[in-house]
Formats: structure tokens, sequence, C-alpha cells
């Protein structure tokens, strides 16, 4: 069973800036690319309302560094 469950791009988002996430740059409403010193830049592509499932929260985590007390 997966530690993660369905959440919110905006809340996800917000969690990932809180860790200390920037936004680098962006291109339209959906496509961000955020960087953290230490970490490689990662492209959040989502919309504030879709909502991200435990499979593609799991694989932001691994890549970011969020955990699930973060969000």
């Amino acid at each position: 069973m997966s530690l993660w469950g369905s959440k919110k791009a905006k809340r996800v988002l917000a969690a990932l800036l809180r860790i200390g996430r920037k936004i680098k740059r962006q291109s339209g409403s959906s496509h961000k690319v955020l960087a953290r010193e230490g970490w490689p830049d990662y492209v959040f592509a989502f919309h504030d309302s879709d909502e991200i499932g435990p499979k593609m929260m799991a694989r932001i985590a691994r890549k970011t560094g969020l955990t699930p007390d973060d969000v």
C-alpha cells in the first residue's frame, strides 16, 4: 500500500515551495520549472485543480524530496 493519497496540484505545489523549491520559470498556466539547490530541476506540469494520484505523488516525491508529512 502506498504512503501517498490523492492530492490537489495546488496543495502539492505549495508543499514543494515550502520545502525550498523556487519557481525558476513558467510556461503557460500549468508548466512550472522548480529549482532547489542540491537537486535537479523538476517540471511541475499540473493545473491547480488537477487531482494527482498516489502513483504520481510517489514519483514526484522521489524526484523532489517531498515527504507525506510535507503535504
